[in-house]
């Protein structure tokens, strides 16, 4: 027979057994709770950015279109000039002699004219009675028809003349604000540049600045996408004045008038691959000059049958852009979705999501997909305000 304490340890290790084989498992862990937006179907404004650049409505330059020396500047650079306003002046004496040696021949060759005729009529009626011969007669006509083409030349002769003298006074072409004089008075300016007679010397430009043209582009790849955006599967731009164009200024500051599309290329450039835009902005205080760099948002018209859904909700892998969306049995599913912009602090879902669809904003870490999760809405956050700006001036902060 054993002895008592041999079998002491035994009897402890049954019972510290039986003890452990007495205790339950524990309960499984709650379903994690995630924040959820609802998504719904939606038509926003179709809108996109753009950098353009300004140019002048009207732009003409005012160029010398007779040779002389310049005399004189009679505008005040940088003013508004009205169009036929005398901008310079030019030397005209050599062109009034030129009038007046015009006149003088019109005048010589009218009289010569008048004589040719009065000898021809004349001859006419001597020829019947055979005072004088045929061949005498048809002298007298062929030499007043001479006389008349001569004084038709010589009238030609005296507007031209006239013409040239009146481009002595280098007038505007266009109403608008009048730059810089590029010539200063006493140099000698010509009406050509080179040997064709082509050009002449540039003695300003003047530009109309009321309305302004903004320039920028698009590529062929974002006009595609653009034109897909829509519901209906295009986007017309030849209805230009339906796209409406808002200008930010380059301090950042919006301007307060709002353009339109004024003209878009048919065809895609061969080496950029983007198309030619631009927009019509009135410009009456003059905030928008020439040359400078602007940020556009040109409103394209509606994009239908979009979902908004918070940024933070959208994530990516190899496979692209997903979603985590709450199925009715509470199980969490993948979503596959095309993100094809922004708008504000959302993303423009166009593909993937269904109306009605519960999608996970916060507290997508703590899923996966397959697995139970318990909903709440999920509210933006709201920004921040300091707790000094609440209290009165010159109370003690806690």
């Amino acid at each position: 027979m054993k002895s008592l304490p041999s079998i002491v340890p035994v009897l402890c290790l049954g019972v510290i057994a039986l003890a452990a084989c007495s205790k339950s498992k524990p309960p499984a862990p709650p379903p994690p709770q995630v924040a959820v937006v609802t998504a719904r179907a939606q038509s926003v404004p179709l809108t996109r950015q753009f950098v353009g650049r300004l140019s002048p409505y009207y732009s003409a330059n005012v160029t010398a279109r007779v040779s002389g020396v310049l005399t004189k500047r009679v505008y005040a650079e940088g003013s508004e000039v009205r169009q036929g306003q005398v901008l310079f002046e030019i030397d005209p004496a050599f062109y009034k002699t030129q009038l007046d040696n015009a006149v003088a021949q019109l005048a010589q060759d009218q009289a010569t004219y008048v004589n040719d005729r009065i000898t021809a009529e004349r001859n006419r009626k001597l020829l019947p009675v055979g005072s004088v011969s045929q061949q005498t007669v048809d002298n007298a006509d062929a030499a007043e028809r001479s006389a008349a083409a001569k004084v038709q030349a010589d009238r030609a002769a005296v507007e031209s003349a006239r013409i040239n003298l009146g481009y002595t006074r280098v007038t505007s072409p266009i109403n608008g604000i009048a730059g810089q004089q590029l010539v200063t008075a006493g140099a000698v300016v010509g009406s050509s540049t080179n040997d064709t007679g082509s050009g002449g010397t540039l003695l300003t430009t003047v530009q109309q600045i009321d309305p302004v043209y903004v320039n920028f582009t698009m590529s062929s790849a974002d006009l595609t996408t653009l034109r897909l955006s829509q519901g209906d599967g295009s986007v017309d731009l030849a209805k230009q004045s339906a796209t409406t164009v808002q200008v930010s200024l380059p301090n950042g500051a919006p301007y307060g008038r709002t353009g339109a599309l004024d003209f878009s290329d048919v065809a895609v450039n061969a080496t950029t691959g983007a198309v030619n835009l631009r927009a019509l902005v009135a410009n009456p205080q003059r905030l928008l000059l020439p040359g400078m760099y602007v940020t556009l948002t040109a409103n394209f018209g509606q994009q239908n049958n979009i979902f908004l859904i918070p940024q933070q909700a959208l994530l990516r892998d190899t496979q692209g852009a997903y979603l985590l969306v709450v199925g009715p049995d509470g199980k969490v599913v993948r979503k596959d979705v095309e993100a094809t912009g922004s708008r504000g602090t959302d993303w423009i879902i166009t593909k993937g999501l269904a109306d009605g669809d519960r999608v996970v904003v916060t507290g997508v870490q703590a899923v996966q997909e397959g697995s139970q999760a318990t909903t709440t809405p999920w509210q933006p956050a709201q920004p921040a305000v300091a707790a000094s700006a609440s209290q009165p001036a010159g109370a003690p902060h806690k």
